[in-house]
């Protein structure tokens, strides 16, 4: 599993997944032509994580907007670290939002009801 750095764009989000470090973070837009292709690396690395990693895991999400087929690939990417949690190890989502983004918080709420992880639901400064 490698450490991977992506710069956002217009349409992908700003992408870091520090394995030695345990931190992912995700912020930005996501409306990827192909977000399959774009999230597949991602979702890779969390299935080896699940396998060979030893650190407790925290994730800092910051999404201003992302599309349904965006939302398929997160929803994936929980169901990993849902398995890195069922084996020992400590798992955080910490889910950023805009106060006048009640859409955001809701789509955040979602996911946490979906999974069996830890979300902390932070209100950006205004």
């Amino acid at each position: 599993m490698e450490r991977i750095h992506i710069q956002a764009t217009e349409f992908t989000p700003h992408i870091t997944f520090d394995p030695s470090n345990g931190l992912i973070e995700l912020k930005g837009n996501s409306t990827p032509h192909n977000s399959l292709k774009f999230y597949h690396k991602m979702i890779v690395n969390l299935e080896e994580y699940a396998i060979r990693g030893t650190k407790d895991l925290t994730a800092n999400v910051a999404f201003r907007y992302f599309n349904t087929s965006s939302s398929k690939c997160l929803y994936d990417m929980f169901k990993q670290l849902d398995k890195i949690k069922k084996k020992g190890r400590q798992v955080t989502i910490n889910w950023y939002y805009s106060p006048s983004d009640e859409d955001m918080y809701e789509v955040g709420k979602d996911f946490s009801e979906l999974m069996n992880l830890n979300f902390n639901f932070i209100e950006l400064a205004a």
